[in-house]
C-alpha cells in the first residue's frame, strides 16, 4: 500500500461537509468490543435521533449491498469496475441523506476494518486494515470527520474472537496458535496509526471497551455531544458464551472440546501469556493517554465531565462567611489589643 502522509488533527483542514452541513462519524467497530449492542441501540432509537439531526446507517443497510465493490473481491468483475460503482453508490446515498437535513451521519459497520476469522487466520490484529480504510475514505470522498474505534485489551479480546470461532464451526486453537496471538507484536496502536495514515483528515476517537461496554447512550454522547437516549441502552447482543453455553454446545455439535471446569468465561491462555497481552494493552492505553503522537484521541466520558456550576451571586455576600469586605474600625481595635498583648 502506498504510503499516506500524516496530517496530524490538529492541525488538518476541516474536511468538506455535503451540503455544507452534514458531518460524517465513521465507527469502524473493532469486534467483539459490543459493537453489536451499540449498532441495536442506534436501530432502535432511530427516531429519536433523526429529531436530533443524526442519521444512522448500519449493517443492515452497508452490507445490502451499499458498500460493495469498495473493497473488490475476485469474481466481482474487474476491480477498477467494482470500485467505480461502488463509490458511486456510496456518493448518491450520501447526497440523499443530506438533502433530508441530517446534520451527523453516523456510519457503523466494525467489518470495514477486516473480520475476525482473517484476525484468527494471521493471528494478528487487521492486518489489512491501512488499505481498507483507504479504500473507504476515498469512497466517502474525504468527508469523513470523526472515525470512532473501541479497543479492548488484548488477552479478553482474543479470548472473545476464540470464544465466537467455535461457536461458527471453528476448531479449538492449538498451543502454536495461542503462542503466536500471544507474542504478536501488532497492537492497537499499529491499528490507529495504519487508520490515521489512511484517512488523515478525520479526528480518530478511541473508545475503551473497559469504560463504554454497556454503555451505548455515554459512547454516542461523547462522540456527538447531543443528549443521547437511553431508552434500550442495556439490551447486549452477541455476548460471548460462557462455560456452561460452550460445554453445551459441544455436546450438540458431537465435538470433542477441551474446555476447564467453571462457569466463568473461558480464558484460553496461560497467566504468563495472559500477562504478556495485558501489558501490550496497558502500552496502548499509556501511548493514547499521552497524546497518541496527535493520531487520535481517548474518547471522553460524559458522565465524568465536571459539569459548570450555574449558581448565580446573590445581592450580597453569603451569611457567617468572612470576607474583607466586612472588616471595619472594630477588627482594628481588636489588632491594637493583640499588638499590646505581645
Amino acid at each position: 500500500m502506498r504510503m499516506i502522509p500524516v496530517t496530524r488533527p490538529d492541525r488538518a483542514a476541516p474536511c468538506q461537509k455535503i451540503g455544507s452541513i452534514m458531518d460524517v462519524i465513521l465507527h469502524i467497530g473493532a469486534h467483539r468490543c459490543a459493537t453489536t449492542s451499540f449498532q441495536n441501540y442506534l436501530r432502535q432509537n432511530v427516531n429519536a435521533l433523526d429529531q436530533q439531526g443524526i442519521g444512522f446507517w448500519g449493517p443492515r443497510r452497508t452490507r445490502n449491498g451499499l458498500f460493495r465493490g469498495i473493497v473488490p473481491k475476485v469474481g466481482g468483475g474487474a476491480w477498477r469496475d467494482q470500485q467505480r460503482r461502488g463509490m458511486g453508490r456510496v456518493r448518491m446515498h450520501l447526497a440523499r441523506s443530506s438533502g433530508l437535513g441530517v446534520n451527523s451521519l453516523l456510519v457503523t459497520d466494525e467489518n470495514l476494518l477486516g473480520s475476525v476469522r482473517e484476525n484468527l487466520r494471521f493471528c494478528e490484529l487487521y492486518s489489512g486494515a491501512g488499505e481498507r480504510m483507504a479504500r473507504y475514505g476515498e469512497a466517502f470522498d474525504g468527508r469523513i470527520r470523526h472515525i470512532l474505534l473501541n479497543v479492548r485489551s488484548l488477552d479478553t479480546y482474543w479470548a472473545s474472537a476464540l470464544g465466537f470461532s467455535l461457536t461458527r464451526g471453528r476448531n479449538m486453537p492449538g498451543q502454536a496458535a495461542l503462542v503466536r496471538l500471544a507474542t504478536a507484536q501488532r497492537s492497537w496502536r499499529d491499528v490507529i496509526t495504519d487508520v490515521a495514515c489512511a484517512i488523515p483528515g478525520a479526528t480518530i476517537w478511541i473508545a475503551p471497551f473497559e469504560v463504554f461496554a454497556g454503555r451505548p447512550e455515554a459512547q454516542l454522547s461523547g462522540v456527538t455531544g447531543i443528549n443521547a437516549p437511553k431508552t434500550h441502552a442495556r439490551e447486549r447482543l452477541n455476548t460471548t458464551l460462557h462455560l456452561p453455553a460452550l460445554r453445551a454446545l459441544a455436546i450438540e455439535l458431537n465435538e470433542d472440546w477441551d474446555l476447564p471446569e467453571g462457569d466463568g468465561r473461558w480464558m484460553p491462555f496461560a497467566a504468563e501469556q495472559v500477562a504478556a497481552l495485558r501489558e501490550n494493552y496497558a502500552d496502548d492505553l499509556m501511548w493514547l493517554t499521552s497524546g497518541a503522537e496527535g493520531l487520535a484521541r481517548l474518547l471522553p466520558d460524559p458522565d465524568k465531565i465536571p459539569k459548570p456550576k450555574t449558581t448565580r451571586a446573590g445581592t450580597s455576600l453569603p451569611p457567617n462567611e468572612p470576607s474583607d469586605m466586612t472588616r471595619g474600625r472594630t477588627h482594628d481595635r481588636q489588632e491594637r489589643y493583640v499588638a499590646r498583648a505581645r
